[in-house]
């Protein structure tokens, strides 16, 4: 084989054949397997696509309940190596149910009884509602945002004005989404789709973004540090009347304000009665932890203690 000391293997030896770009017909027969194997099969779980489908605002398509048991937190570390390899997949595209449409497509019920029983072949036939053609690799096929109806490209082109045929809700141009797209064009148009929705505060679906939940978790912590710096620093008359008050400057309210959950409500209360009970000890006593630090004896066994016997009495007949 070589390498062993007895002989050397020259490059001619190794590369047998010079590599060779592809022609035009292997370019279409990769894209043609990878379009089947997208139509049939769920890039998560990597088991067969069955309704109910979503599609994210690439166009892939996924099976809806492989996306929700994505959305749940991993619970062992198996499911957090799995959920590793779909982020992957999803390149952060999808955070929510938000992020993702319900693809409506509709069943040819003639061929699903023609195809029971063979395992080779999905169950369900996808069609076009106006063309009645079978959908799948190689059309062209779209579905509108935000009611998720699937056509083929021609047959929706054949229908006039902007309303769907199917459920009668209106729908811009922008919002017909391709069914994975393989023109650059086309994914050019759905990534310049998707910047302007974020702008706009959209999702896919076009909802409403949802607020992050660090960034809910922060307001929360700023209101409650002012809060509580608030209560150790002015008297409790006056605590009581600023946390009623807006805040100045921030524009979050004080918890005490206006919340309208009552279990926050009640423990920002009872947050509020403990550090008004500190700042009266505090004012009467000081602090009992440091006072217990220290002692006012000056006896000669202070005199007489070093830093490796500090902390407890030696007796007066021991021997050092």
């Amino acid at each position: 084989m070589g390498n062993d000391g007895g002989s050397i293997p020259t490059r001619r030896e190794l590369v047998k054949e010079a590599a060779r770009d592809r022609t035009t017909a292997q370019v279409k027969e990769t894209q043609q397997e990878q379009q089947e194997y997208s139509w049939t099969t769920c890039p998560l779980s990597h088991r067969a696509l069955t309704q109910p489908v979503v599609s994210d605002c690439a166009g892939r398509l996924y099976n809806k309940d492989t996306i929700l048991e994505y959305l749940l937190p991993a619970d062992d570390g198996a499911a957090e190596s799995s959920k590793s390899d779909q982020d992957q997949v999803l390149q952060g595209q999808v955070k929510s149910l938000r992020d993702v449409v319900e693809v409506k497509f509709k069943v040819d019920k003639d061929e699903v009884d023609q195809k029971m029983g063979r395992a080779d072949q999905r169950r369900e036939q996808w069609i076009c509602p106006v063309t009645e053609k079978a959908l799948g690799p190689g059309v062209r096929v779209v579905y509108l945002v935000p009611c998720g109806h699937a056509f083929s490209e021609a047959g929706l082109k054949g229908i006039p004005g902007d309303i769907c045929v199917q459920c009668n809700e209106a729908y811009s141009p922008d919002n017909v989404i391709p069914i994975l797209p393989t023109k650059q064009e086309e994914l050019d148009r759905l990534e310049a789709r998707s910047r302007v929705l974020k702008e706009q505060g959209l999702t896919h679906s076009l909802k409403k973004a949802s607020v992050s939940g660090k960034k809910r978790k922060k307001n929360v912590n700023v209101a409650t540090a002012w809060t509580l710096a608030s209560v150790t620093d002015q008297s409790a008359g006056e605590t009581i009347a600023a946390a009623q008050s807006p805040l100045p400057g921030n524009g979050i309210a004080p918890p005490s304000g206006g919340i309208k959950n009552a279990a926050t409500a009640s423990l920002t209360a009872k947050v509020l009665e403990e550090e008004k009970e500190k700042h009266k000890r505090r004012k009467l006593g000081g602090n009992d932890n440091l006072n217990s630090l220290f002692s006012s004896d000056n006896g000669g066994r202070k005199k007489n203690s070093d830093f490796m016997t500090r902390g407890y009495s030696i007796p007066a007949g021991a021997k050092r």
